[in-house]
C-alpha cells in the first residue's frame, strides 16, 4: 500500500499534472464500493490508476488501497465516530487547491459518494469555483452487503420496497419513525451501530412488531464478514453480546429470514480456503 502523506506535506507537493497548469484540474468523486476490490467498476479502477493524487476515506478497504499506483501521492482523510482526521471544510479546501494546480484528483469514498458519502457537499464548492467534476458511482453498502449476506432487499410477498436511512446526523436525527414503521419496506440503517437501542425502541414504539427479523452485517463484502440475525427487539443485545464493530449495517424486515437459505459468500470462502490448504 502506498505511504500516506500528511496534509501539511502534501499541500506543498505538486506532482506533474496530467492537465496543463494553465487550466484548472479535475476532481473525480469515485465510489469504491463496500470492500471487495472485484466490485470496483472499470471506470473507478481506471480513475485510480490515472489520477495525479488520491484522497481516500476510512471505509476504502486495504485490498483496494493496494491497487493504488506506488508512485501516486495519497492523503488519508478518513472519518470515524467522534474522530475526524481532517474536518470536512478542510477536505473541500484541499480539493479546490489541488484542482487549481491543474491536478486530476481521485476522491475515493467507500460505497457510493452520493449515498451518505457527502459527495454533494464536496461537489458544490467545486462547481461554484468552475472546477470540472465527475461522479463515478459505486456499489453502496446496502446493496453490496445485503447481497453478500444472502438478504434480498426486495422479495415478492415479503417486501415491495426498501428504504435507506442513516442514524448519524450533523445535529439532531430527524426521523419520522411512524412513517418508517408503516412502510412495510426493508429498512437499511447506515452508521447505526451505536444507536441500535434508540432505533429499536423508536420503531417498536411507532408500531413495528418487536419480532420483526433484523440482521447486523459486519465488515460486509470482505473475508471478515459476519452476519448476525435476530429480531428488532434483540438488536441492542446482539450488538453487545456479539461485540459487533464498525463498519456494520443494520437490515430490518422479513427478507432477513431468507438469509439462511440464500447465504453463499461464506460457503464460497470456506471452499476456497480448503482448496488453498489442500
Amino acid at each position: 500500500m502506498p505511504s500516506k502523506e500528511s496534509v501539511a506535506e502534501i499541500s506543498h507537493f505538486s506532482p506533474q499534472p496530467t492537465a496543463s497548469l494553465t487550466n484548472s484540474g479535475k476532481v473525480s468523486l469515485v465510489g469504491a464500493g463496500p470492500g471487495d476490490p472485484d466490485l470496483l467498476t472499470i471506470k473507478a479502477l481506471r480513475t485510480i490508476q490515472c489520477a495525479d493524487i488520491i484522497l481516500f476515506d476510512r471505509l476504502v478497504s486495504q485490498e483496494i488501497c493496494q491497487l493504488f499506483p506506488p508512485s501516486t501521492p495519497t492523503i488519508y482523510v478518513g472519518k470515524a465516530k467522534n474522530h475526524h482526521s481532517i474536518p470536512q471544510s478542510q477536505i473541500n479546501e484541499l480539493l479546490l487547491t489541488k484542482a487549481k494546480q491543474g491536478l486530476h484528483i481521485c476522491r475515493l469514498k467507500g460505497g457510493d459518494s452520493f449515498v451518505f458519502g457527502r459527495g454533494g457537499e464536496e461537489m458544490l464548492p467545486l462547481k461554484q469555483a468552475n472546477i470540472e467534476v465527475e461522479v463515478v458511482p459505486g456499489i453502496t453498502a446496502a446493496s453490496g452487503c445485503s447481497s453478500y449476506a444472502g438478504i434480498p432487499l426486495t422479495h415478492r410477498g415479503l417486501s415491495q420496497g426498501c428504504t435507506f436511512l442513516t442514524a448519524h446526523a450533523e445535529k439532531n436525527l430527524d426521523v419520522n419513525w411512524h412513517s418508517l414503521a408503516g412502510l412495510k419496506h426493508t429498512l437499511v440503517v447506515y452508521m447505526g451501530l451505536t444507536k441500535a437501542a434508540f432505533i429499536s425502541e423508536n420503531l417498536i414504539a411507532s408500531g413495528l412488531c418487536a419480532h420483526t427479523p433484523a440482521a447486523l452485517v459486519e465488515n460486509g463484502c470482505t473475508n471478515k464478514q459476519r452476519v448476525i440475525t435476530g429480531t428488532l427487539e434483540q438488536l441492542p443485545h446482539l450488538v453487545q453480546a456479539e461485540q459487533v464493530k464498525s463498519p456494520a449495517l443494520i437490515i430490518i424486515g422479513h427478507v432477513v429470514d431468507l438469509s439462511q437459505q440464500l447465504h453463499w459468500f461464506q460457503t464460497i470462502n470456506k471452499q476456497e480456503l480448503k482448496r488453498l490448504s489442500a
